[in-house]
């Protein structure tokens, strides 16, 4: 459809600026997203002894994959906050961010359920503390906020200055 002179001067519909407040909201929640990926994986890739001891806290994986867990989360961490951060994959990246902050809650879920007293490492450190100092409810609700970031971005993965949207429209 040829673009006439009124039609691109018009002002935009309802739908029109639902879409770009969506838009806008998509790009919200990617960045915000990617920030707390990029936090996560860098506080953590500096120390990946201290990121296998966190995972072995858990007491869920048998200890043969403790440190290739602890070790390459970091990465994985790292590599969806740059993919989000640049727009590239959106919902792909958005999907394991979703499966990932799933094993988080489930995770701290687990270990609270089971009365291990641990600090959940989700930024670094992490291991055991002392029960007054768990704060399993602050993370499970911090980690679902996170989980509905990425549900809108599987929902709605386009966004403003992402990659994804440039190749869809050139």
């Amino acid at each position: 459809m040829a673009l006439t002179r009124e039609s691109a001067t018009a002002a935009p519909t309802a739908v029109g600026r639902r879409e770009v407040v969506a838009q806008w909201l998509g790009t919200a929640a990617r960045l915000g997203l990617a920030a707390v990926w990029a936090w996560a994986g860098a506080a953590k890739i500096s120390d990946p002894a201290a990121a296998a001891q966190a995972v072995r806290a858990y007491r869920i994986l048998p200890e043969g994959l403790v440190r290739p867990f602890g070790y390459g989360l970091p990465f994985v961490e790292l590599a969806i906050a740059l993919l989000l951060l640049v727009g590239l994959g959106v919902r792909i990246a958005a999907a394991v961010s979703a499966l990932l902050l799933l094993v988080y809650i489930a995770a701290i879920g687990s270990v609270w359920a089971r009365g291990i007293s641990i600090d959940c490492g989700c930024f670094g450190g992490g291991g055991a503390v002392a029960a007054s100092k768990t704060a399993y409810l602050q993370e499970i609700l911090r980690d679902a906020g996170f989980l509905l970031l990425a549900g809108w971005l599987l929902w709605r993965p386009r966004g403003r200055f992402a990659v994804d949207t440039w190749l869809a429209e050139n």
